[in-house]
């Protein structure tokens, strides 16, 4: 049933009108060190180092983390919009979605959501008009449903389920098996995966990449090197799996396998960083009966991008930015007497962000200003009737293989939730498989695209969403704006539920599509990274400017957000321009720029950031970092610090240490909070109810510091 606006305002919790002092509460103690480093030449105070230890090793840290907890739920438990948004939020995220099918067998497997579940169950149909049958409920396997089902991957007869578990947010994952024909787990399981596919070897085993199990007591915070492919063979214990792919030689390096649909070649791609340059080889499985896992070198030297699309027979048809940095897609006839690559699909103008071989198709997707836009081609290039696909938004899917009659797409939007579309890849048909009801109608909401310039005169694209009357007025009203800008990440439109009811509750959203993201190919990213970081801060400082000029934002009322590298963001521009931002929420971030390539998978991130360890890279990142940049007795905005005890992508120390040097720092009447969630990670995996008090607490406290009251 869909509401009208002013019905669901009407409906919404009485909001206390009595004043309440919500300025900086008393802030919890917080111990000083007297670690002083010398580097390059500057001597650099490290006074909060301690908070770097573990919170489940560290009794001190246990003990701050539950100080500050105890101060920022006392103030969040007086914001007068939290009822609010609690209840609004939870309405938004209860409608049943799906995610796109995978077809295995003649059975299609796929994931469902009632609407609050903590985790999406995973179903089974016989047949695309089948009745779903439930495989696996993740809600039943832990009280606090913080355990979740990461991944999956049926064989190729559909009869055996690989899935990965991730409990607590955690990036480690658990392998396990079910066979789908009974529901019965079988006694496979396998330990310490990590940033691992799963890939089906036939019906007798799959591929899957770990690493060396860690010492005692340092799962989350440890360095990961040695990343290594493995088979394991079903019916057998992980101490016997065979080691498919290693370069023990040079243990920075991480290797994560696929297999091509037809079962022919076992692809391993292998990376140093997060950079997208890779080195490619592969393993033909129909000769493993007498050369084993004997490894043929496809792409050496981390140069560029390749990504293998699929293969038929022993042809592989490959996506790279080799002399594209848009990138285009190639083939290459491996077992032609000398294999040459051939150009498939040139580049053009909009980058490439993927592509799938499904039935006698080639689909490619594009972005366009960092919105979906998908062609059609022949194997052999030849272009095809376009796809439409519905305007600005996003496009996911196309799963499928050579041969298969038809794919599975999203399709979402700011003011859409995914619908999923089944495609006849033969005659171009398009059928709705699932499509949300909603309690809100997506066109009382404008969704538009402006573009506005940096500080240099780069043009930027920011994606904007508003209630339609907002929009007509004219009125400028508190704003969120949100960015990312980095590791060639692009951000698209998609739906959120506390985005939506941020703007249901009057204001704006805004996305800017910053430098340092893949929204316009390789020179996009290159120029937010390294030593042009500083253009990913002067483009978001630049769409704060944009937004109060045009009217759209008044001058009090502008809250930023960012996550991982976003909170980076968010951290690095408040010190810039700490005037500019009326409010702020830093996400996971990495906040100190000088260490964070000691922990778990931060060693990854220096083709993003640079070495600490190299002078030129340490004063450029010296200058942003948000740690060592606080601006001390200088009035900041209202800033909510918000991390989880089990991160072990972004150690939480990152968080602790900004935010004791915050609270310490004397920046005037507004809170410096932190937030800190417990058995919950970077993001993944969270459960519904967490997401929501979190959600609801977040958008609580941005609302306070710029104005925005839904009730009116």
């Amino acid at each position: 049933m869909r509401l009208p606006i002013a019905a669901a305002l009407a409906a919404t919790l009485a909001i206390p009108a009595q004043a309440q002092d919500m300025t900086a509460p008393d802030y919890p103690e917080t111990r000083r060190g007297d670690v002083v480093e010398t580097l390059f030449g500057e001597e650099i105070a490290d006074p909060y180092r301690w908070l770097e230890e573990d919170v489940r090793k560290s009794e001190d840290v246990a003990d701050w983390v539950e100080r500050e907890n105890a101060v920022t739920d006392a103030y969040l438990d007086k914001l007068p919009a939290r009822d609010w948004f609690k209840q609004r939020i939870g309405e938004l995220y209860d409608f049943e979605r799906f995610s796109t099918p995978v077809k295995k067998g003649g059975r299609y497997f796929y994931t469902r959501n009632s609407g609050l579940q903590n985790q999406s169950p995973l179903y089974v149909r016989e047949g695309l008009d089948g009745e779903p049958r439930l495989l696996l409920d993740p809600n039943t396997w832990a009280e606090d449903g913080a355990t979740a089902l990461s991944g999956w991957a049926a064989s190729p007869d559909g009869r055996k389920l690989l899935y990965s578990v991730q409990d607590g947010g955690t990036d480690w994952r658990i392998l396990r098996v079910l066979d789908v024909d009974s529901g019965a787990q079988m006694p496979d399981e396998i330990r310490w995966a990590k940033f691992t596919g799963l890939a089906w070897v036939g019906e007798e085993g799959f591929l899957y990449s770990r690493f060396p199990e860690p010492e005692e007591g340092e799962d989350f915070q440890a360095l990961n090197y040695n990343q290594a492919v493995y088979f394991h063979r079903l019916g057998t214990p992980q101490s016997e799996d065979e080691l498919v792919y290693a370069t023990p030689e040079d243990p920075e390096v991480g290797h994560s396998a696929g297999v091509s649909s037809d079962g022919r070649w076992a692809i391993v791609t292998s990376a140093k960083g997060t950079d997208a340059r890779y080195e490619v080889h592969v393993i033909d499985l129909a000769a493993r009966s007498e050369k084993g896992w004997q490894a043929r070198d496809l792409i050496t030297g981390f140069d560029n991008a390749w990504g293998v699309i699929d293969g038929i027979g022993g042809k592989l048809w490959v996506m790279t930015n080799k002399d594209a940095p848009r990138y285009r897609i190639m083939s290459i006839d491996l077992d032609a007497a000398q294999p040459e690559w051939q150009p498939v699909v040139p580049e053009m103008e909009q980058p490439i962000d993927g592509a799938s071989l499904v039935g006698d198709e080639l689909i490619v997707s594009y972005l366009k200003d960092a919105s979906s836009l998908a062609r059609v081609f022949t194997p052999s290039g030849e272009e095809k009737a376009p796809m439409e696909l519905g305007g600005i938004g996003s496009v996911g899917g196309f799963t499928g293989k050579p041969g298969d009659p038809e794919t599975f797409y999203s399709f979402t939007s700011f003011n859409r939730p995914a619908t999923i579309f089944r495609l006849d890849t033969a005659s171009g048909e398009r059928t709705v498989f699932a499509q949300p009801e909603l309690a809100f109608d997506p066109e009382d909401y404008v969704v538009e695209q402006r573009f506005y310039a940096s500080k240099d005169g780069t043009r930027v694209p920011m994606f904007l969403m508003r209630r339609r009357d907002v929009a007509q007025s004219g009125k400028p009203v508190p704003t969120l704006l949100y960015g990312y800008g980095g590791f060639d990440v692009s951000l698209t439109p998609g739906f959120s539920a506390s985005r939506m009811a941020w703007v249901q509750a009057g204001g704006a959203f805004a996305l800017a599509n910053i430098r340092g993201g893949g929204e316009y190919g390789k020179a996009w990213h290159d120029a937010g990274r390294l030593a042009n970081k500083q253009n990913v801060f002067d483009d978001f400082i630049a769409a704060g400017e944009y937004l109060k000029a045009e009217g759209i934002t008044p001058d009090d009322g502008l809250a930023i957000q960012g996550g991982s590298n976003g909170g980076l963001l968010v951290g690095a521009v408040v010190n810039q321009r700490p005037d500019l931002f009326a409010a702020g929420n830093a996400a996971v971030g990495v906040m100190d720029m000088l260490r964070f390539d000691r922990w778990t998978a931060g060693r990854y991130w220096v083709d993003d950031y640079g070495y600490p360890s190299k002078e030129a890279d340490f004063k450029v990142l010296r200058a942003y970092s948000p740690y060592h940049n606080i601006k001390p007795h200088t009035p900041y905005p209202a800033l909510l610090v918000t991390t989880a005890d089990t991160d072990d992508r972004v150690v939480p120390g990152h968080s602790f240490k900004y935010t004791a040097a915050l609270q310490a720092a004397d920046l005037g009447p507004k809170p410096q909070l932190i937030r800190i969630e417990t058995r919950a990670g970077h993001g993944s995996g969270k459960p519904t109810d967490k997401a929501i008090e979190e959600a609801a607490d977040i958008a609580a406290f941005l609302a306070h510091w710029t104005g925005l009251k839904p009730q009116q």
